[in-house]
């Protein structure tokens, strides 16, 4: 769920929860963990709308991080910073980003409707369509160096550098540009390297990437064209999906499909297994459906459009796949309806304590369609063994206002050379940086 998801006037309402699941008494809320509480569908004549409107950070007001740790700004003053990467040499690429001019759902009532929403919610923007690059040259968690590092791109989200090739994909094709160490700028044009599906409809626009530890293979996420398949399974091909790349022969195919709209991957360092976040389906009610943090299997199908976590079938899906559903695999933890869960970065480095060792940090952009809002944060999820071993924890907070309007939205997540969280804050125009305390 982005912030553009099918506006149909047609089913979302408030949903009663039952008992959690999970493992233990008061582990986990009801729509997080390995063994979420899913309450039955509900409809209702006009979809829950509500937006907490973008309201810009006051001076000296930044997001809130747990005891032991520090918030600075690491870039402020960017357009619309969606993404992020970090270079072996500690540099920060960003990608400044919003939908494609040409999107599906800039027409008509709906379009409409939806452009006074994104714009309350601080999306309304054109995209700047460039990635800058940041160096924190002195190390003081401050990046002085900014400088335009790839410009005149088309609607750009994910960043992977192989080798000295420097990946970036657009909306509709991943390009390759020749990438020198140290280097502020790339001023030579970039070779299309694999077109990806995009068109006159082009619902989920954001297209990830992250290169294989081996260095011979890219994996894409490709986001659905519908909420529910309401376009036509059609409109589909080569959607909700993950594709495997091979980078020396451009050979292509889905690695595992059914994922409605994945967004961030990152390899599990103890296991080695890509594992991705992924926004599930609106408009079966308040507490349906659960985004996830989900291992991603080479063949496997999760269930969309036919079914949703699991083999939970989709009544308003037609016509049906009994077929498809029978082989549904389902997610491995639930992180909660309508959280817009986008960035995930695993934790490998050694600057934070111990317990975060290992686990994943999930950059949760906030709800639309929720009563009460959900996400507006960045959350951890400890891991132990390769498997996720315990409830989420906040790890950054204060995106909302006590009188409900948006400061930021956090979207990509990573670490930097130093071991520190950086979160793209595209409401916020701002990079963050959390690091422990100095003691």
């Amino acid at each position: 769920m982005n912030i553009h998801p099918t506006f149909r006037a047609s089913t979302i309402a408030l949903a009663l929860m039952v008992a959690s699941g999970a493992a233990t008494a008061d582990d986990y809320a009801q729509d997080f963990g390995p063994n979420p509480a899913l309450p039955a569908p509900h409809k209702s004549l006009m979809p829950t709308v509500n937006i907490a409107p973008a309201k810009p950070w006051g001076q000296d007001q930044k997001p809130i991080a747990p005891a032991g740790f520090d918030v600075t700004a690491f870039a402020a003053g960017l357009e619309h910073p969606r993404w992020l990467a970090t270079l072996p040499n500690g540099d920060v690429l960003v990608a400044e980003s919003n939908a494609p001019a040409q999107h599906d759902e800039n027409a008509g009532l709906k379009g409409f409707v939806m452009k006074k929403v994104m714009k309350r919610a601080g999306a309304g923007v054109a995209s700047p369509d460039r990635i800058v690059l940041l160096r924190d040259a002195d190390g003081d968690g401050i990046a002085e160096t900014r400088t335009v590092f790839i410009d005149k791109l088309h609607s750009p989200f994910g960043m992977a550098l192989v080798g000295d090739d420097l990946y970036v994909a657009d909306t509709d094709a991943i390009l390759r540009f020749k990438y020198e160490t140290g280097a502020t700028q790339i001023t030579t044009p970039g070779e299309k390297f694999v077109d990806l599906p995009a068109g006159d409809i082009n619902h989920h626009w954001t297209k990830n990437i992250i290169a294989s530890r081996d260095g011979k293979k890219l994996y894409v996420t490709i986001g659905s064209n519908s909420n529910a398949a309401e376009n036509g399974i059609g409109a589909e091909n080569g959607r909700a999906a993950i594709m495997e790349v091979d980078i020396e022969s451009k050979q292509s195919r889905l690695f595992a499909t059914g994922l409605r709209n994945p967004n961030g991957m990152s390899w599990q360092p103890q296991s080695g297994v890509l594992w991705t976040v992924v926004n599930e389906r609106d408009e079966l009610g308040n507490d349906l459906v659960p985004d996830y943090l989900t291992s991603v299997k080479d063949g496997a199908f999760y269930g969309w459009p036919y079914s949703y976590y699991g083999q939970h079938v989709d009544e308003r899906v037609k016509p049906q796949r009994a077929d498809l559903v029978q082989t549904a695999v389902a997610p491995d933890y639930a992180i909660g309806a309508h959280t817009a869960s986008l960035g995930l970065a695993f934790y490998d480095a050694d600057a934070f304590p111990e317990h975060y060792r290992n686990g994943a940090f999930i950059g949760q952009h906030g709800s639309w369609n929720r009563k009460p809002r959900s996400g507006y944060k960045v959350i951890f999820v400890p891991f132990e063994n390769g498997k996720p071993s315990g409830p989420p924890e906040d790890i950054l907070t204060g995106f909302l206002s006590s009188d409900g309007h948006a400061l930021g939205r956090p979207v990509g997540v990573a670490i930097d050379g130093k071991g520190a969280l950086l979160v793209a804050d595209d409401v916020g125009n701002t990079v963050w940086r959390v690091a422990p305390a100095a003691k």
